[in-house]
């Protein structure tokens, strides 16, 4: 299993469902909203602490298995008003 790694959300765009983590000591990872470990609605606030692993894809590193420390994202942190 790959090496969990700890990182700060950047940006994530609900609505295109992408965004960006900023890793401690490397360079900042993408993340797509299906990466997302959780149920429903899966978004990711800005500033958030994630945990996650890296895989290689065609484009670059990417950011997978991602959850929030301490557990999995919940649809909690999107505002529906």
């Amino acid at each position: 299993m790959s090496e969990r790694i700890t990182g700060t959300v950047k940006w994530f765009n609900s609505e295109k469902g992408y965004g960006f983590i900023a890793r401690e000591g490397g360079a900042d990872v993408f993340v797509h909203y299906s990466a997302i470990d959780g149920a429903g609605f899966r978004n990711l606030a800005e500033g958030e602490q994630v945990e996650f692993t890296v895989e290689q894809s065609p484009k670059g590193p990417q950011a997978a298995n991602v959850t929030k420390v301490g557990g999995p994202v919940t649809d909690d942190t999107f505002d529906f008003s």
